[in-house]
């Protein structure tokens, strides 16, 4: 298929697979910009992320020039399988079904520019008080002292958002200027309207916690609220919009 007129978008569907791929140009120059899910534009990039190494704490983790996103979350908030959809890769990220098994700091790879950090999770590992104190010195060293670190995304079960925890880390990263996105995920658990409650309470509350962080919210398993996630990631990145 192609268009009939120079800069026109148009998509193409691949088989049987709800995605899709657009193009602009015609007289077969397209260049492949973004891959759809369910109608939503997404970065195609975030689909070549690739493992590049772990580290216990800051001085393990390796020197780059490239930008660093880092995922934050209760150890049940489905953290890894939200990095999984956001790749559209099913194994990137280790999930487990002890939640709180991993205790390392992840980096994938997206380019030599953009880094997915996969923090370790909190407050459901049954650990003792001093891994438990060691967690705590090395996010807030990670998160004060990480030169290229752009943004947190902090992913929260949207039945159970703004624990304790989760409000520790907004509290961290409001204080060392960070940005957060926050995502409620599992929204596939909820109806429509009670999704869309919990949603505007958290919002709300923001307003106290991180006056300047955004939130959305987002399921793993339906795929939904990808494109929104990109979009944050893209700013951050810096990379330029599709």
């Amino acid at each position: 298929m192609c268009c009939e007129k120079d800069g026109e978008f148009y998509a193409s569907h691949f088989g049987r697979s709800n995605l899709c791929y657009g193009f602009y140009g015609c007289r077969g120059k397209h260049r492949k910009l973004a891959f759809f899910s369910e109608g939503v534009l997404m970065n195609p990039m975030y689909r070549q992320a690739h493992f590049l190494q772990s580290g216990a704490k800051l001085a393990d983790l390796p020197m780059h020039a490239g930008r660093e996103v880092a995922f934050a979350g209760r150890s049940n908030a489905g953290k890894s399988s939200a990095i999984n959809a956001l790749t559209g890769q099913q194994s990137l990220a280790r999930t487990s079904k002890t939640p709180g098994r991993t205790q390392l700091i992840n980096l994938f790879e997206v380019n030599d520019q953009a880094i997915l950090v996969d923090l370790p999770g909190y407050g459901f590992a049954k650990v003792s008080v001093a891994v438990k104190t060691a967690w705590q010195h090395n996010m807030a060293d990670y998160l004060s002292r990480r030169g290229n670190l752009r943004g947190v995304i902090l992913l929260m079960d949207v039945r159970h958002p703004l624990t304790e925890h989760d409000q520790q880390m907004l509290s961290w990263c409001r204080g060392a200027g960070l940005a957060v996105h926050c995502l409620l995920t599992k929204a596939d658990k909820l109806n429509r309207g009670a999704a869309g409650n919990a949603l505007l309470q958290v919002r709300k509350a923001l307003t106290t916690l991180h006056p300047n962080a955004s939130v959305q919210l987002f399921s793993a398993l339906k795929k939904t609220g990808i494109g929104e996630v990109h979009a944050v990631l893209d700013s951050w990145f810096g990379f330029a919009s599709a």
